[in-house]
């Protein structure tokens, strides 16, 4: 259980405590190696998809923003509706 929070925290930190993406790149490299080392399949598909959009998922660290809102005011629409 604590390779699972290990992993878990390890990513969040990723987000929370980067501001760079150069940095941010080295952080999600070193993360996908405790992924593997841990031998924990079930991380294996968000590391996967890390590697394969990475370069999307970086562009986060240019403004540390989401679209969460607009995710939201989509599903208020999608509610509204029915």
């Amino acid at each position: 259980m604590q390779k699972v929070y290990n992993l878990t925290q390890g990513l969040r930190n990723v987000f929370e405590n980067t501001t760079y993406k150069i940095i941010g790149f080295a952080r999600f490299a070193k993360w996908h190696e405790k992924v593997n080392l841990s031998r924990f399949n079930s991380f294996n598909t968000i590391s996967r998809t890390i590697i394969n959009h990475y370069q999307t998922i970086l562009n986060y660290f240019d403004n540390i923003s989401t679209n969460a809102s607009a995710e939201s005011f989509n599903s208020k629409i999608k509610a509204f509706k029915s």
